[in-house]
């Protein structure tokens, strides 16, 4: 038999494009439209509806940059198409279509619509490849909408990572952007559709089969048969015949041993990122109206969408919408995930604003649906934090799903289904889809992948294939359930049905029994320049945590001792607005100039009216006098003021430099620094060893400049090669006694750097206080600490504890963790000495190892300043920053920790009290045991909750005592719902014993 298999394929191809998708549509009938451009901001349905608007030719352009035009649409369906009872043709149903002049990008990422009856209801979205609206026609045939249509502009759905002035509405320019090609409506035969998707989804098939298998060869020759049994100039007439010919393809069953696709629809919409977070709430409005569009269309549609955020918006703005996807909620075919407010990231959110993420996100599912969700949604995080099984269990979670580590760029993670175990050893059973994408289109090459990627095979067969337009929301479309339809048993396909996050979990974990552990974090082997992007909305994020940490304890505080008002609702609408911030592409620096300025503007509200409360809450506790005190948030004793208390002292001072040769000293008895004329530390002695940390040949608080020029993702990405190209600063252009700190100043390029070197009395810690006006591009900035330790591993502080990295490169894995996260400390350490570098502003850094000149090897820490990407904001990290760094001499874990907090969490001294000591609230034994959070009940009820961690990676056993009157201790989640005993070992009046396992996590109600 002569092999015509291309020229067939050729034949398929062509008739798709120009025979079948052509026919859809029978007829074509044009409307009347007029448009209104809103003159600024988005604006509601009533103004809109009210609004002055003027005839509108299809073929004009419109729409500026981020702009709103609404287009009023009217008509009917043609008399012509119906018969003499009114009726459409059989097998025909007319729809709206339109084409707001759709680029070749992708769904999501430039214009886009929401079509409105005139009662105010949203009736669905429309996308470039989900363009019809069947029900914007009345049951006699009308047609009366308006049309919101958003003309974002592509900031870079190619990818090409140019640099674009559109992510600013400064620079965005007015020109409009788009040309309206089509508003009409189509009478679309459903046959010729059927077909369509049966012809696509076969097709896709093929390609993916093997070349040589009967199945193959089959469809091959049936589909050749089914294109002549078609009238290419009567598709519509012909189409049941060539249906007729595929149908037994269509009915031959999968194997048995077919793998089994959980179809969950999907439509990840990110919070912000090259939109404005304005912006989001719309897109969402779009994507839910589209999903419940489908379900009344489809009864099997199933969709998830996590972030209860987004839920939140709908609420708020679209009542009439949120009471529809209401009512879909309790049939169960709309399923709240995720359980967070927001898809955060996970390696920068600070510990207690991990936990926060939980409990708003739950609370809201909770009080809105009464659905607990038990599943832990994130998709697309760059990574995933080695704290993070524990916060989840800690949370009421039992499953974890997540497909971002697919994107690794050296190593494969060995399985799909797991056993995730976190730095205390908790564990959740784990999925990553093998489809490898959160947006799938259900494609058979997705299929495909998926049965074939599945790492698992033999112990299981079962995976959740997440599907629908996402990034820019959009969501599933007819198309992709239409596929999911066709391959619930289709030989040479894997298995597709409809499914929930839930079923696919409980048959994932019946099937899979004893699945393999992964331990540790879950670190991205990409994206490591997130840890660095947008200074200032990390430096926001991390003082915004760290002001609320204040407020809550000075509040509760004043709440329990003075009886003052405890504020719970500004609380908790801060907590929201810094978590909605932690998004994984808003903390992470990766969104457009619009969504930092964003976030700037609002860290700087957070923090004035946080002040106010805590400002407040202290004068309520220490009243009006002539005293000096000091009020100590951290957990951790500072210079005679208890931890969580108010006691009348006042802060340490810092020595004086002492000029010796050509430099200076600074020497407090506890460490010795010297810093030569250049303004660079040539030693660090801790002055009871006598130990020199600073390495023959070397010096520390150097700054380093390196080419960033990142293969692909700029914002995103530092690749390994950025080493090869630095420039270490050694001269200085000033070096001077300021006061009591050493100051020096630099220029590079257009840049200056002014660091000052200072040392505390009682201090193991010397500050580095750096004020940075930067002005190049494309460069990383990072400052060096080179610590004379003998090791092959580091200490990075995460949420609730810290995790242990290798610093050699033993392995790829090794190799590959060249720039990694931490919260406020770093420690590398021999057995009996370390050293800490503390921030309070950045996460990135780079720990390594070399050979001293004198024999063994020294590490070499490094902290990751600034970056200054082009894509997607070419502006980025322009401009004046101030960091705190701290070296810490003979550091071991405490330190390192009291330390951190230290550096993040100054003590504050009000001048004009009465002068009496404030009691903290709650005492603990153990410097090891680490106070996070106090705060009074989510349920108002006046209780004082504790949050609490053991720090040092090992065993402890503490007391608790507490500073007021309690009639009992009770464990909880981090809910606040009482859980079994698993860190109380006794109670006893206002004592409580505490037994934890290393780096445990425990909630703890007081009840007052």
């Amino acid at each position: 038999m002569h092999d015509r298999t291309a020229l067939i394929e050729m034949r398929i191809e062509r008739f798709i494009r120009e025979r079948l998708a052509g026919a859809v549509y029978r007829s074509r009938q044009p409307l009347t439209v007029s448009a209104w451009e809103a003159p600024g901001e988005p604006v509601t349905f009533a103004e809109a509806q009210d609004a002055t608007y003027r005839p509108f030719a299809i073929g004009t352009p419109w729409g500026r940059a981020w702009g709103t035009t609404w287009f009023a649409v009217s008509g009917e369906v043609p008399a012509d198409w119906r018969d003499s009872s009114g009726e459409l043709p059989a097998g025909t149903v007319a729809e709206l279509v339109i084409d707001l002049g759709f680029t070749a990008g992708q769904s999501g990422f430039q214009c886009e619509a929401l079509v409105w009856n005139r009662e105010g209801a949203p009736i669905k979205g429309v996308s470039p490849f989900n363009n019809a609206t069947p029900a914007a026609i009345d049951a006699e045939g009308r047609v009366d909408v308006l049309v919101e249509a958003a003309s974002n502009p592509d900031v870079g759905s190619l990818f090409t990572f140019e640099p674009t002035p559109v992510g600013d509405p400064a620079t965005a320019g007015d020109a409009p952007l788009y040309t309206l090609r089509d508003i009409s409506i189509g009478l679309r035969d459903l046959v010729v559709w059927e077909l369509l998707q049966d012809f696509r989804l076969l097709h896709g098939l093929i390609a993916e089969l093997d070349a040589t298998s009967a199945r193959r060869a089959t469809l091959l020759e049936a589909m050749d048969a089914a294109i002549d049994a078609i009238d290419p100039h009567d598709v519509a007439g012909t189409a049941s015949a060539g249906r007729d010919v595929l149908a037994p393809l269509m009915a031959a069953p999968a194997a048995s041993s077919a793998h089994v696709l959980h179809a969950v629809g999907h439509a990840h919409i990110d919070s912000a990122w090259l939109w404005p977070v304005r912006e989001t709430a719309r897109k969402v409005s779009r994507t839910f109206s589209n999903v419940l569009s489908l379900m009344d269309e489809d009864p099997e549609f199933v969709f998830a969408s996590s972030s209860a955020q987004q839920f939140a918006w709908m609420k708020e703005h679209y009542p009439a919408l949120w009471e529809r996807l209401k009512a879909r909620v309790a049939e169960g075919r709309f399923v709240p995930v995720g359980g967070m407010w927001v898809e955060s990231d996970t390696n920068m959110v600070g510990g207690e604003a991990m936990a926060r993420q939980f409990v708003e996100g739950k609370t809201f599912f909770l009080d809105e649906f009464g659905i607990d969700t038990e599943e832990v949604w994130l998709p697309d995080s760059f990574g995933y934090s080695g704290a993070l099984p524990q916060i989840m269990k800690a949370a009421g979670a039992r499953w974890f799903l997540t497909q971002k580590i697919s994107w690794n760029e050296t190593n494969r993670i060995p399985h799909h289904t797991f056993r995730w175990e976190g730095i205390d050893g908790s564990r959740i059973f784990t999925h990553f889809p093998p489809v490898d994408k959160y947006n799938s289109e259900v494609t058979a090459a997705d299929l495909a992948h998926a049965e074939r990627n599945f790492a698992d095979k033999g112990r299981a067969r079962t995976s959740l294939l997440p599907y629908g337009f996402g990034d820019g929301g959009g969501g599933p479309t007819r198309e992709m359930t239409a596929t999911i339809a066709r391959t619930h048993s289709l030989e040479g396909a894997p298995i597709v049905k409809h499914s929930t996050p839930r079923e696919f979990f409980e048959t994932a974990e019946a099937e899979y029994a004893d699945p393999a552990v992964w331990a540790g974090e879950l670190y991205l082997e990409f994206h490591r320049g997130t840890y660095t992007s947008q200074l200032r909305t990390k430096q926001g994020n991390r003082r915004s945590e760290h002001l609320l940490r204040e407020a809550e304890l000075w509040a509760a505080t004043a709440t329990v001792r003075t009886g003052a008002d405890y504020p719970a609702e500004t609380f908790q609408r801060l907590w929201r607005l810094v978590l909605l911030q932690q998004f994984h592409d808003i903390l992470p620096g990766t969104s457009i100039a619009w969504v930092h300025r964003d976030a700037e503007r609002n860290y700087e509200a957070i923090a004035a009216e946080l002040e106010q409360v805590i400002a407040d809450s202290l004068r309520a506790l220490v009243g009006h006098g002539d005293c000096v005190v000091t009020a100590n948030a951290a957990p951790h004793r500072r210079a005679g003021t208890p931890a969580l208390a108010i006691a009348p002292t006042t802060p340490a001072g810092d020595v004086a430099p002492r000029a010796e040769g050509e430099g200076w000293v600074l020497d407090n008895g506890i460490v010795r620094a010297e810093v030569d004329g250049r303004g660079l530390i040539t030693s660090l002695v801790d002055v009871a060893s006598g130990r020199e940390v600073v390495p023959a040949g070397q010096v520390a608080g150097q700054f380093e400049v390196f080419r960033d020029t990142p293969t692909q993702w700029d914002a995103w990405d530092i690749d390994e090669t950025y080493r090869r190209h630095a420039t270490a600063l050694e001269a200085a252009d000033r070096v001077a006694v300021d006061g009591n700190a050493i100051l020096v100043e630099r220029t590079v390029g257009d840049s200056a750097i002014v660091q000052r070197v200072a040392l505390a009395e009682g201090s193991r810690a010397v500050r580095l206080s750096l004020d940075v006006d930067w002005h190049e591009q494309q460069k990383l900035l990072k400052l060096r600490v080179p610590v004379d330790v003998h090791t092959d591993r580091a200490a990075s502080e995460i949420q609730f504890g810290h995790i242990v990295r290798p610093t050699h490169t033993n392995t790829s894995w090794d190799s590959a963790r060249f720039e990694t996260a931490a919260h406020r400390w770093v420690r590398v350490a021999e057995s009996d000495f370390g050293v800490a570098v503390t921030n309070d502003s950045t996460y990135g850094h780079d720990i390594t190892r070399h050979e001293r000149e004198t024999g063994g090897t020294y590490s070499l820490v490094r902290l990751s300043i600034i970056r200054s990407a082009m894509f997607p904001d070419p502006g980025q990290d322009q401009g004046a920053h101030h960091l705190e760094v701290g070296i810490v001499v003979g550091a071991d874990v405490v330190d390192a920790v009291a330390e951190g907090y230290r550096t993040n969490l100054p003590a504050r001294v009000v001048a004009d009290a009465a002068g009496e000591s404030v009691a903290p609230l709650v005492t603990i034994d153990e410097p090891g045991v680490v106070v996070e959070a106090i705060k009074l009940a989510q349920d108002g009820s006046g209780d004082v909750v504790v949050r609490l961690y053991e720090a040092l990676g090992q065993r402890a056993h503490a007391r608790l005592e507490a500073g007021f009157e309690i009639s009992g201790v009770v464990e909880t989640d981090l809910l606040e719902r009482e859980v079994d005993v698993a860190a109380v070992s006794g109670v006893s009046g206002g004592v409580a014993q505490l037994d934890l396992r290393p780096f445990q996590l425990v909630t703890l109600r007081l009840k007052r």
